[in-house]
Formats: C-alpha cells, structure tokens, sequence
C-alpha cells in the first residue's frame, strides 16, 4: 500500500498495549501493511495459504498468524499467534485508524474557490473538500462531491452525481455519471452475537486513461489499495470490492462482479454478469465469458465460460 494520506495513524504503539500475551514486550509497531508491503517494526498478518510465497519472503518486524502457519514466518519476523487473524487484525486496525471502520460524512466540503482551480471547469453544485487536487483541464459534472486530499491529474472528465473519497486518479480518466469512489468495503467477521466491522485504512488508485462507465462502485482497499491498471475501460454497474487489483488494457462489461482481493492480469475480457470469487489469481490475456462464475484462479491466455467457469473446450461439451 502506498504512502496513507486519508486516515491518520495514531502509532506508533507498543507491542504490550495491542497484545495482552507479549505484556513483556515494549517494541513498538509503527503501522500495519499486507505480507508484500510490511517493513521494519511494522506489523503484517498471514491467515491463508494463499499468501505462501508472500510470508516466506516478508520484511515485517511482527507477524500475527495462526499455530498452523508459523512455521512459514521467516526468523527476522517475530510471531503474534492468533485464534482468528482477522479478528485480532481489525482490533489492531482500530487502534491504529479509529475512523476507519464508519464512512464519516466530510464536514470540511464546500463550494470551490474559482482562484484555486484557475483551469478546471466545474458544473452546478459542486461540492469539494479540504487539501483537494485538481489538475488543469479537467471536468467536473454538476452535483458531484470530492472529499478531502482526493487528487485528480490532468484532462479527467467527471460526471454528475460523482461521490469520489479516498481515491488518486492519474491523468486523462473519464468517470461517468452516479459512479462511487473510496467507499468502505464489505468487510465483517462473522461472529455469533454481532457481525465485526473490519476496518478499511486503504485507497482506490486509478491509472492513465481509464474509462470508468456510469453508476459503477469501487470500494477502497481495506489493508492494501484498489487499483484499476492504465486503459482499462469499464462498463456500467460494474462493483469492484476492496483489495482487488485490475491490470492494464482490461475491457470489462456491464454488471461484473469482483469479490475482494482478487488480480486480474493485463489484457483480460469479461462479459456481461460475470462474478469473480475473492482472493483469485486472473492471468494475462483470460477471456472471460459473460455470466460465468469465476470460483478458481484462470493462468494466462485461457478463455472460460460457465459456472463454474471452465475453458470454452469443456464447456462446449457439456
């Protein structure tokens, strides 16, 4: 996750004030990033082995993981043991982030000052937020709101009714009509009395020249950031979950689905209604037919289509 601008962090922390079992330990925790990110007295968590090759390989000075798994930690890492990773993650989360878990309205947004964005064109009832960046050329439609420390690159068109948060967007993006931006994702642990809010302290990175097509939804990252890949074009109603990272040159139809954490490699098709599962791996060059069900990582160059999704040879058969 790149450098947090939206949530402040209220580290660093010490070890014995997040975890009752270290009460010995005084280290501090400075934040917490995902296996690939996590650096020196910052804190990681490994609760899949999906993420095998990631743990092995982690620069984390903590690691919160399960009995099971530790022994995949590498010796520069110290272990945190967990019954439930995630359920301790979002705790820690909560003391690092406290206003990560509720989507606060932005009480800073106002009408923007014509003398601080001298070559944007903005429509009627624009709202926009404190330290907002604007770059020259762009559009931004009529009853659109943009909260504070969004930034916006040059030659983007906005439309109306845009609600964008917690997002960086490059240059020369279009962004149509009733498409939402940053919003916290869908992320609870399951628990038999209440369902646990789990913090989401990431963001929504948009590259170069994508085409994000009306009423779409893009949910920030919750540990990691979402990412939409340079002249990738999406289509309306498409929602894409928190964590999930798309490639360049997708070409994405109407009403796709992507469950959270899920890649999606560089030059991939997907049809109309397709959903895809979480934490999968799509390869470079996937077409994916429409209405297909996505349950399985797809390597590269394959076509699929069903549910479950298989290749188009086997599912010609059927």
């Amino acid at each position: 996750m790149s450098k947090n601008i939206f949530f402040k962090n209220k580290g660093p922390i010490k070890v014995n004030r997040l975890f009752k079992s270290n009460n010995q330990n005084k280290d501090i925790i400075t934040d917490i990033k995902t296996l690939d990110k996590a650096g020196k007295y910052e804190l990681t968590f490994f609760d899949s082995i999906k993420y095998l090759e990631s743990a092995k390989k982690t620069k984390a000075s903590y690691c919160l993981t399960t009995d099971k798994l530790k022994k995949y930690i590498p010796n520069n890492c110290k272990i945190i043991l967990a019954k439930n990773v995630l359920l301790d993650l979002s705790r820690v989360l909560r003391e690092f982030y406290p206003f990560a878990d509720i989507d606060y309205p932005d009480t800073t947004i106002k009408k923007p000052s014509p003398s601080k964005f001298k070559h944007v064109k903005f429509g009627n009832n624009v709202l926009v937020g404190n330290n907002v960046k604007i770059g020259k050329n762009s559009i931004i439609g009529s009853n659109s709101i943009i909260e504070k420390n969004v930034k916006i690159g040059m030659n983007c068109i906005i439309g109306s009714h845009v609600i964008i948060k917690n997002s960086i967007i490059n240059n020369s993006v279009v962004i149509q009509d009733g498409t939402k931006l940053g919003q916290k994702g869908f992320g609870f642990i399951p628990s038999k009395k209440i369902n646990i809010k789990f913090p989401h302290i990431g963001k929504v990175i948009i590259d170069d020249n994508v085409e994000i097509a009306a009423s779409c939804t893009i949910d920030r990252g919750s540990v990691d950031d979402t990412c939409i890949g340079r002249n990738t074009y999406i289509d309306n109603q498409v929602h894409i979950a928190h964590n999930v990272k798309i490639g360049s040159n997708c070409m994405i139809a109407g009403q796709v689905g992507f469950a959270g954490s899920t890649f999606i490699g560089n030059n991939v098709s997907i049809g109309g209604q397709a959903g895809i599962s979480g934490h999968l791996k799509v390869g470079n060059n996937v077409k994916i037919g429409g209405g297909s069900g996505v349950v399985k990582d797809i390597p590269d160059n394959q076509i699929v289509m069903g549910y479950p999704a298989v290749s188009i040879k086997e599912f010609l058969k059927k």
